[in-house]
């Protein structure tokens, strides 16, 4: 059984505590909302995107340290970047979740490294890629979606 302290890195618990980008972007171009129905975490995503360029990014959301975490680091480093380096970031953060034995890229992650551990508890997954699907949602035009979908 992994310890909690390998999953609630001061990280995590930082960015809980203090969540950044917390609110809602003025004059969105995109918006989607992300439900955890598992652990009941939601995720209300905003931004604007001007010449393929995230300008503004926020998020609004309840649920476990994890869920709100990863949507406060997310923001944090996807405000500024192209629309194709935040999917490139995705995918990356998604392998570190996802597959066996990968080596992360820990340089392109930045402080979505501290989330690694949630591996270790595979229902937690969900809670970590709750805002990325909202990001994907919003990005594609979809209103909504769930960690259930993907």
């Amino acid at each position: 059984m992994p310890e909690l302290s390998d999953i609630y890195s001061e990280v995590i618990l930082e960015h809980n505590r203090h969540p950044r980008n917390r609110g809602r972007v003025e004059s969105p171009t995109h918006e989607s909302h992300c439900d955890n129905p598992t652990c009941g975490d939601t995720i209300d995503l905003s931004l604007r995107v001007k010449d393929g360029r995230i300008e503004d990014v926020k998020f609004l959301g309840e649920g476990c340290a994890i869920s709100q975490a990863s949507a406060s680091i997310m923001t944090q480093m996807i405000k500024g970047m192209s629309v194709e380096d935040a999917e490139t970031l995705e995918a990356e953060f998604r392998r570190m979740l996802l597959e066996e034995n990968y080596q992360p890229d820990a340089a392109m992650l930045g402080d979505l490294i501290a989330l690694q551990g949630v591996k270790k508890l595979h229902a937690r997954v969900k809670c970590a890629v709750c805002a990325w699907h909202a990001l994907d949602a919003a990005l594609s035009g979809a209103a909504t979606v769930s960690t259930e979908e993907k």
